[in-house]
């Protein structure tokens, strides 16, 4: 980021290099997924090439400065969209981006790796 910009707002961030289990189609379609159903809400949904957890394919980030970061891992694209969405809302609701209760990310929450204080 350069010196005058302001910085962006929340980043959803999934690998999509993760060859073994054919994640970069699935991510690139779980990215289209998310965007349609983040639209107007802030938060950015980005594709990288590889984020090296290639143990746990799908792995997923959320990100803001100032914010907490989050990272999962082992998340399932087919079944998780709507899991990813939630934990989207509720990250962009918590100014620090602590996320106190998870619960209402249905088993999302057991493919947390870990959460990297701001």
């Amino acid at each position: 980021m350069g010196g005058n910009e302001k910085p962006m707002g929340d980043t959803l961030t999934i690998c999509s290099g993760c060859r073994a289990t054919d994640s970069p189609a699935k991510g690139g379609n779980l990215a289209k997924r998310l965007e349609s159903a983040l639209a107007g809400s802030g938060t950015r949904v980005a594709l990288v090439d590889c984020m090296i957890v290639c143990g746990e394919p799908v792995t997923v980030s959320f990100r803001a400065e100032g914010k907490a970061a989050y990272l999962f891992s082992g998340v399932n694209p087919e079944t998780q969209a709507e899991n990813l969405v939630t934990f989207a809302r509720l990250y962009a609701d918590a100014a620090d981006g602590i996320v106190d209760d998870v619960r209402p990310c249905g088993d999302l929450r057991f493919r947390l790796v870990g959460r990297i204080p701001a």
